[in-house]
């Protein structure tokens, strides 16, 4: 398919029109069944058109989105590996477990992390218990 602007010689109206090729175009033209859909007149031409350019513009934006992600991916990556080495992991426990900490005293040698629901976050926060939420990365590789 092709799409031409065209102009119409008497009244002067551009439009654009689909056609199946440039020898498609041709042969309407030849046999005078391209008409102005204004006035009806057969003196119906091509006219000038910009021709359409594939931006690469927009590959760069994902590429740039890419390289953004991939560095974000690799900063959690390594603050995940750094928890695991230094920190206790409780599982879904995390809410009991943070306040058996702040509660009874009860001291860890580490600190702790895991599952926790926003509402139960919501509620330590509540309770003057420190919990961060972060964002984790599920390492599909392993």
């Amino acid at each position: 398919m092709i799409r031409y602007s065209l102009i119409c010689k008497d009244c002067d109206l551009t439009f654009e029109s689909w056609f199946a090729s440039s020898k498609e175009y041709e042969k309407l033209k030849s046999k005078n069944f391209l008409n102005c859909h204004k006035c009806n007149s057969i003196k119906v031409e091509k006219n000038l058109m910009a021709p359409s350019f594939i931006r690469k513009k927009i590959n760069i934006t994902n590429d740039k989105n890419q390289k953004k992600y991939n560095t974000i991916k690799k900063t959690i990556t390594e603050y995940q590996k750094f928890i695991k080495k230094n920190l206790e992991y409780v599982g879904d426990n995390f809410a009991y477990e943070a306040r058996s900490i702040h509660y009874n005293g009860k001291k860890k040698r580490k600190g702790i992390y895991g599952s926790a629901s926003r509402k139960e976050l919501k509620e330590l926060k509540e309770e003057g218990i420190d919990a961060q939420m972060i964002p984790w990365v599920e390492d599909k590789n392993n």
